[in-house]
C-alpha cells in the first residue's frame, strides 16, 4: 500500500515559475533550463520505477515516497522506503543515459554519454550513509529493531553498469528496475521471522509521515536573481503574453484576444513558489498590475486564503487547495 504519494518535488514547480518569469535575454535562463531538464529527468526514473513497485502485494508491502527527516542538525532524504513486517528497504533512484561507471578507488560515479563523461556523487555511498541515519532515527524514537537493507535502482533500462573487474559486490547493491521485485523476494527470503508488529509499523508510518518536511528551497536568493527582474503580470495560457487586462470580472489577453477567468490562479502560485507565502494588497496589484485596490481584494477574498492583520496591514497566505493547483497544473503540466 502506498502510504504516501509521489508528487511532482517543489524545485521543479519552482524552476517552471522562474522560466515562466524570467525575460527571454536573461543570463541564467540556459543555465537555470538544463537545472530543471536534469531533475524532470530524476523524477521521470522515479515514476518508472513506482509501475514495478505496483505489483507487490499491498497488505503485505507499505510505501513511502520522497521522504525529507529530520536528523541531528539537518535532513536525510530518501527516494523510496520499503517498510514491511520482516525488513525495512531503502530505494535510490537513478535515471541515467549512456554507461553508469562506477569507480570503487575515487567512490564517485561516472557518467558516459556521447563520448563525454561527467563525475557523480555514488550513490552506494549516500544510501549506506541513509542506512546508518535510519538506524540512529528507529532508535531515537524507540521503534524496536528492524534489518535495513539499501539498493539502488537505475530505473533507465537501456543504462549500462560498469564497474572494475576487484568490484564484485556492486551486482548486490546497484541493479536495474526490472530486477527490483527478484531483490525483494531476495531478502524476504533470507531474513527469518517477523521483527515488527502491525501496530509497530502503523505507528512508524504515522512518525515518519508527522516528520517529514517539505524543502522549500529560495531560487532567487541561491541563483543570485533580485525579485525585481521577475516578469510581473498575468500570463496567457494561450499564448504566453503578458499582461493580460482585467475586464468585465475576466481576464483578456490583447495579444490573442482569449478570456480566462481564473488565470491570475497560476501568476498567484508563482508568486508563492518564487517570492513568498504572504502578500497584500498594495503587492498584488503591483504584482498583477491591476489599479484597483477594490479588484485587488475582491481576487484575494474569492480565493479563500486565510489572513494576517487588519484594515490596511491585512496579509494575505497564499494556500492553495488542490481544485486551484489542479486548474493551474492542467493549463501548465509539467513535461515528462
Amino acid at each position: 500500500m502506498i502510504e504516501k504519494e509521489r508528487i511532482i518535488p517543489r524545485i521543479i514547480l519552482i524552476l517552471q515559475a522562474l522560466l515562466r518569469r524570467l525575460p527571454l535575454n536573461h543570463p541564467k535562463l540556459h543555465m537555470i533550463s538544463e537545472e530543471l531538464g536534469k531533475r524532470m529527468a530524476g523524477f521521470k526514473g522515479e515514476t518508472a520505477l513506482d509501475y514495478t513497485l505496483s505489483f507487490l502485494d499491498p497488505k503485505k508491502y507499505f510505501i513511502l515516497h520522497d521522504l525529507r527527516i529530520p536528523h541531528k542538525d539537518s535532513f536525510f532524504q530518501i527516494d523510496t522506503l520499503l517498510i514491511t513486517s520482516k525488513f525495512i528497504l531503502i530505494i535510490e533512484v537513478k535515471y541515467l543515459a549512456g554507461t553508469a561507471y562506477f569507480d570503487p578507488i575515487f567512490n564517485q560515479l561516472i557518467q558516459i554519454k556521447d563520448g563525454n563523461e561527467q563525475a557523480l556523487p555514488d550513490p552506494t555511498i549516500q544510501i549506506k550513509r541513509q542506512e546508518s541515519q535510519l538506524i540512529n532515527w528507529l532508535s531515537k524514537h524507540g521503534f524496536p529493531y528492524i534489518p535495513i537493507y539499501s539498493c539502488v535502482a537505475m530505473s533507465n533500462d537501456r543504462t549500462i553498469i560498469k564497474t572494475s573487474p576487484a568490484n564484485k559486490t556492486l551486482n548486490k547493491i546497484v541493479i536495474h528496475r526490472h530486477s527490483l521485485l527478484d531483490k525483494i523476494n531476495g531478502i524476504e527470503n533470507s531474513v527469518g521471522k517477523e521483527t515488527a508488529s502491525t501496530k509497530d509499523i502503523k505507528k512508524l508510518i504515522r512518525t515518519l509521515k508527522r516528520q517529514h518536511e517539505e524543502p522549500k528551497p529560495s531560487i532567487l536568493q541561491r541563483l543570485n536573481i533580485e525579485e525585481e527582474k521577475l516578469l510581473k503580470g498575468v500570463i496567457c495560457e494561450v499564448c504566453n503574453h503578458r499582461p493580460l487586462v482585467r475586464k468585465h470580472g475576466t481576464w483578456f489577453c490583447l495579444k490573442c484576444e482569449s478570456s480566462n477567468n481564473d488565470a491570475h490562479i497560476q501568476a498567484l502560485i508563482d508568486y508563492e513558489l518564487l517570492i513568498g507565502s504572504k502578500i497584500n494588497n498594495t503587492e498584488i496589484r503591483k504584482y498583477l498590475v491591476i489599479d484597483s485596490p477594490y479588484v485587488a481584494k475582491r481576487l484575494l477574498q474569492s480565493l479563500n486564503f486565510p489572513t494576517t492583520g487588519t484594515k490596511k496591514g491585512t496579509q494575505y497566505i497564499l494556500s492553495f487547495n488542490e481544485d486551484q493547483s489542479k486548474k493551474a497544473k492542467q493549463k501548465n503540466p509539467p513535461t515528462i
